[in-house]
C-alpha cells in the first residue's frame, strides 16, 4: 500500500445482522492492497461509552467511526479504518471499532463475546473501554474475558489447563489497554499518589482464599494476568458537561477539559509509540493481504459453529503463503535463467553453473516469502520442481543447439548441394572432388562460433542423411572410370591391329617385288596379291575409321 494511501472513512469489516456475523468483502478487498505491516488497535466496550471518539483520534479525525449521540448503539459489528502510520514509515495503522457491548435493543446478546473474541484474535493491541472506576461491577462487565477459553482454542491439541494453557494464548494475545472514561477520583493509595498503570494493578489484585466468592473474584482477574501479560491504563476525566456530550464530535478543543485534552492526547502518542505490528505464530509479520485471512478463517469457523483456533488459522495460511512462495521463487528462477544464459551454451557444465546459482537465489526468495515450512516441505517440494525446470533447460540448450547448427549446415552447404544437383561430380574423378569440396565445408562449419552443445552430433547427423548421395557421387565415378578404361583399351587393341596390318601390309608388298624381280616379264600383280592387298586396306580403314 502507497503511502498516501488514506481511507476517506471507515468501512464495516464484519457484519452484525440478525445475530449473524458476516464479512463484508468490499473491506476485505481493501485489506488485499496492503502490502506493508499493520499495526492493529481494537477497542471494545459497553455501548455509549465513548470508544468511536477514541478511534477518530487515532485517526486524526474528529468524525469518521458514528459516535451517536443518543442511548442507542450506533456502531453494528466490527468497522475498519486503514491510514498511514503516523510514527511508523512505510506502516499502516488498522483501527477496528466494535458495536458496544452489552446493547439492550439486541435482546440476545450472545454474539458479544464473539465480537469479543474477534477483537483479541485481530489485534495487535487490545483496548478496552469502561465508564468510572474499576471495581467489582466492572470487572463483572468485562466476563467476557473469562469466556476466552471457550471461544478462542490457541492450538489444534490444546494443553490440559492452567500455566500451559496460559502460555498458548500468550502467544497469540495482543497487549491490553484498559481506558476508564469519566474517571472522578483522584490517583492516590494510602495517602501517596499513584500512576494509572499502578492503580490498574491494585484493582486486578488477586485476593486469597478458596471459596466460591473468592473464586469469583479472582476469575476475571486471572484471566487478565494470565492471557494479557503487558498493561497499560489510562484514565480520562469527563470532557464536558452536560447536552454538550452528545455533540463531542464537533466540539473545538477550546469547548473541552484541558485534562481530557491531555489525557486524549497522552493516549494516542502512546499507542502510536508501543503499540506493535500484528504478529502470529512464529513472530510472523502480518500485512493486509493476511489479516484478510485471517477475518475470513475465524468469521466462517463461527459461522460453522466451531471455536476458531489460532494455529490452524496460522497453519493454513501457511499452506496458502509457502505455496505462492513456491510459485514466486520458480518464476524468479526462470527468469534469472532466462536474463543470464546465452542459449545455446558452448559447454554443458556453463549451463550447470548458472543454474546452480539462479537455484540457490530461488530458495532464498522462498525462504525470505515462507514461513513455518515444517520439515521444509515446501522447500523440498520447491527443489523438486527446479530440478525439473533444470531438465527443461537443459532440453531447451539442446533444441537451440541443434536448431543453430542444424541452420548454419543448411546454408554452408547449400553450394555442395546445389552442385551435386547440377551434375558437377558427375564424371571420371567426381567423387574425390566432391570429398574436397566437403571437407572445405566442414571445416568452415568448424569455425563458426555459438553453435552450442550438439555441434558436432549435429554435424554427423547432417552427414549420415547425406550419405547416399556421396555413395550414389562414387558409384557413378567407378562406373565412368570403367568405361573410360575400356575405350582406351579398345584404342589400344584398334592401334596394335592396325600397326600388324600395316606389317602384313609392307611384307605382303616386299614379296611382291621380290618376286617380280625373279619373274621381269610379268607386269601385273597377280590376282592372289592383289586380293590380299585389298584385304588388308579394308582393314585399316575399318580400324582408322
Amino acid at each position: 500500500m502507497a503511502t498516501d494511501f488514506w481511507m476517506p472513512a471507515p468501512i464495516c469489516l464484519i457484519e452484525n445482522r440478525n445475530g449473524q456475523l458476516t464479512e463484508n468483502r468490499e473491506a476485505l478487498q481493501v485489506l488485499a492492497t496492503i502490502t506493508q505491516p499493520v499495526v492493529v488497535v481494537a477497542i471494545v466496550g459497553l455501548y455509549r461509552t465513548g470508544k468511536s471518539y477514541l478511534m477518530n483520534k487515532l485517526a486524526g479525525q474528529k468524525s469518521g467511526f458514528s459516535l451517536g449521540s443518543t442511548v442507542q448503539s450506533h456502531t453494528k459489528g466490527i468497522w475498519m479504518w486503514c491510514i498511514p502510520h503516523p510514527k511508523k514509515p512505510n506502516h499502516t495503522l488498522v483501527l477496528l471499532d466494535t458495536e458496544g457491548l452489552g446493547d439492550v435493543e439486541k435482546g440476545d446478546n450472545k454474539n458479544d463475546g464473539w465480537i469479543f473474541a474477534l477483537a483479541v484474535l485481530l489485534s495487535s493491541t487490545f483496548v478496552y473501554n469502561s465508564i468510572g472506576i474499576i471495581n467489582q461491577q466492572a470487572m463483572d462487565q468485562l466476563h467476557y474475558v473469562t469466556e476466552l477459553t471457550e471461544r478462542i482454542q490457541a492450538k489444534s491439541s490444546p494443553s490440559t489447563a492452567g500455566a500451559e494453557e496460559s502460555i498458548d494464548f500468550v502467544n497469540f494475545f495482543p497487549d491490553f489497554v484498559w481506558t476508564l472514561r469519566d474517571f472522578t477520583l483522584e490517583l492516590q493509595f494510602n495517602g501517596q499518589p499513584i500512576t494509572s498503570d499502578e492503580y490498574l494493578e491494585k484493582a486486578l489484585k488477586l485476593k486469597e482464599g478458596t471459596s466460591n466468592e473468592v473464586s469469583m473474584f479472582n476469575l476475571p482477574r486471572q484471566c487478565i494476568h494470565q492471557f494479557f501479560p503487558k498493561k497499560k491504563c489510562f484514565i480520562f476525566e469527563q470532557p464536558t458537561s452536560g447536552k454538550k456530550l452528545a455533540q463531542l464530535e464537533k466540539l473545538q478543543d477550546s469547548e473541552l477539559e484541558a485534562g481530557f485534552i491531555e489525557q486524549t492526547e497522552s493516549f494516542c502518542s502512546y499507542i502510536f509509540q508501543h503499540s506493535k505490528v500484528k504478529t502470529i505464530q512464529g513472530g510472523i509479520t502480518v500485512n493486509g493481504p493476511r489479516l484478510e485471512y485471517l477475518v475470513l478463517t475465524y468469521v466462517e469457523a463461527i459461522t460453522r459453529g466451531d471455536i476458531p483456533c489460532m494455529e490452524n488459522a496460522v497453519l493454513a495460511l501457511a499452506q496458502i503463503e509457502n505455496s505462492a512462495a513456491v510459485q514466486r521463487a520458480l518464476a524468479y528462477y526462470e527468469e534469472m535463467m532466462n536474463q543470464r544464459v546465452q542459449f545455446p551454451t558452448e559447454t554443458p557444465q556453463e549451463l550447470c553453473n548458472m543454474h546452480a546459482t539462479c537455484e540457490r537465489e530461488a530458495i532464498e526468495v522462498f525462504i525470505k516469502d515462507s514461513f513455518k515450512d515444517v520439515d521444509q516441505k515446501f522447500q523440498k517440494k520447491l527443489e523438486s520442481q527446479l530440478e525439473a525446470k533444470r531438465d527443461a533447460f537443459f532440453d531447451q540448450n539442446l533444441n537451440m543447439s541443434a536448431q543453430r547448427c542444424r541452420a548454419l549446415l543448411q546454408d554452408i552447404f547449400s553450394t555442395l548441394e546445389e552442385s551435386v544437383k547440377q551434375g558437377t561430380f558427375s564424371k571420371p574423378g567426381g567423387y574425390s572432388l566432391f570429398q574436397q569440396k566437403k571437407q572445405e565445408l566442414i571445416e568452415k562449419y568448424n569455425q563458426q562460433p555459438k553453435k552450442g552443445i550438439q555441434a558436432e552430433e549435429t554435424l554427423q547427423e547432417y552427414l549420415k542423411s547425406k550419405e547416399y548421395v556421396a555413395k550414389t557421387i562414387e558409384q557413378t565415378d567407378l562406373a565412368l572410370t570403367a568405361k573410360e578404361k575400356e575405350i582406351v583399351e579398345e584404342q589400344m587393341k584398334a592401334q596394335a591391329a592396325e600397326a600388324a596390318a600395316a606389317r602384313q601390309l609392307e611384307e605382303l608388298l616386299k614379296r611382291n617385288q621380290e618376286m617380280q624381280k625373279q619373274d621381269t616379264g610379268r607386269k601385273t600383280i597377280p590376282a592372289r596379291v592383289e586380293a590380299e592387298v585389298n584385304r588388308i586396306g579394308r582393314r585399316l580403314r575399318k580400324l582408322k575409321f
